[in-house]
């Protein structure tokens, strides 16, 4: 088979949910299934790394797709003639965008739909965007991947296709995430945090994410326990979240509050292997792949108790109402008092981590492009 595929976001050093989904995914199916030919179409000069195998021929087009007007140069004038030019058997777009203006055989990936049930947290003509193509994209696909059974609910009910076509695949985490040796764990600390514990939030920071009340409620634990523990959140900004920035200069205890920006996979690695918990209180989200990152590192969760999240954690995790303040700093202060409760969760998380890995999600990816290609064979004759 000739396999095209939708590379854009894989960009060294800079990849988060999504890309590192496509990296995990497409990086294992490459290297086994060599028979094929994969094209990767990169919006700008690409990192050698991301050419896993012999069968993998890179293409860069213009021009750079990071704005609604580029997306749609971009899928719909450079990615379409190259899909006329070379008929690939299947076009694979890991972040679910598809070319309209062809008829090329397509699998996306639809991790969620989060603008269609908070559009406001998204910039305007992104939304509009999202709202306007998504919907044919879902219809004209041949199949449907998306990450969670919420997922699968809620793209065929809302772009009312039928469920039997889209298709779960879970994500899995990075084989780095893993325990880490108290030397280890005492020197992030004092690296972050001047040698102190920390409750560990890991995302971009987007309004959907609920850093607003996740501050909120660490300021109540703060002044409710008088414990010396800090904050730290990773991730880059994802536009001017001023709703957060208020909070955040508003707080009693701010100086306990660390914002590292972005890191690399291997500091990440290590700050999630040296947290006393993970925070992950979105109240939109697809799948959640910094739980699973935090279960492999013998880390305990706290998880947000609405879309994805409680289908993802399992019973591995202590499940809050995202919307109620009040209701993430108990369970804050219930991890922090209780070291049985903290150990319960770590050992429950190493049962439900085994749940999940990415060599089950290239898998289960490469079934349904079989399963896309032998479709439209089947039809046409």
């Amino acid at each position: 088979m000739k396999i095209a595929v939708n590379t854009r976001l894989l960009i060294k050093d800079k990849m988060e949910g999504i890309a590192v989904h496509a990296n995990n995914v497409l990086k294992r199916i490459t290297k086994d299934h060599p028979e094929n030919q994969f094209l990767f179409l990169f919006d700008r000069p690409y990192d050698e790394e991301f050419i896993y195998s012999p069968n993998v021929t890179p293409i860069v087009l213009f021009p750079q797709a990071r704005h609604p007007f580029l997306y749609y140069l971009w899928f719909e004038f450079s990615v379409a003639r190259v899909l006329n030019s070379v008929k690939p058997d299947i076009f694979y777009s890991p972040d679910g965008f598809l070319s309209l203006r062809t008829d090329t055989r397509s699998l996306p990936v639809m991790h969620d739909i989060n603008y269609e049930h908070y559009p406001n947290d998204v910039p305007f003509l992104t939304r509009e965007y999202y709202k306007r193509y998504y919907p044919l994209f879902a219809k004209k696909a041949q199949r449907v991947l998306t990450v969670s059974e919420f997922s699968k609910k809620d793209i065929a009910e809302t772009y009312k296709i039928a469920p039997n076509k889209v298709d779960v695949v879970y994500n899995g985490a990075d084989e780095a995430y893993k325990v880490i040796s108290k030397e280890e764990r005492e020197s992030i600390k004092q690296k972050y945090t001047g040698g102190k514990d920390y409750f560990l939030y890991v995302s971009a920071l987007h309004p959907r994410k609920n850093v607003k009340r996740l501050l909120l409620a660490f300021d109540k634990l703060k002044d409710g326990s008088g414990s010396d523990i800090k904050l730290v959140l990773v991730g880059p900004e994802y536009f001017k979240n001023s709703e957060m920035m208020d909070v955040y200069k508003a707080m009693k205890h701010k100086q306990d509050v660390v914002f590292t920006g972005r890191l690399n996979v291997a500091e990440l690695c290590k700050v999630t292997g040296a947290a006393f918990a993970l925070t992950y209180i979105s109240y939109f989200e697809g799948f959640g792949i910094p739980i699973i990152e935090a279960m492999q590192c013998d880390i305990p969760v706290i998880a947000s108790g609405v879309t994805s999240m409680p289908e993802v954690a399992g019973d591995a995790a202590l499940i809050v109402d995202p919307f109620s303040v009040d209701a993430i700093a108990k369970a804050m202060l219930d991890i922090l008092q209780s070291e049985s409760l903290r150990q319960k969760l770590i050992e429950k998380g190493r049962v439900r981590r085994d749940f999940f890995s990415w060599d089950k999600t290239a898998s289960l990816t490469w079934n349904a492009i079989e399963k896309s290609v032998e479709e439209c064979h089947s039809k046409h004759i």
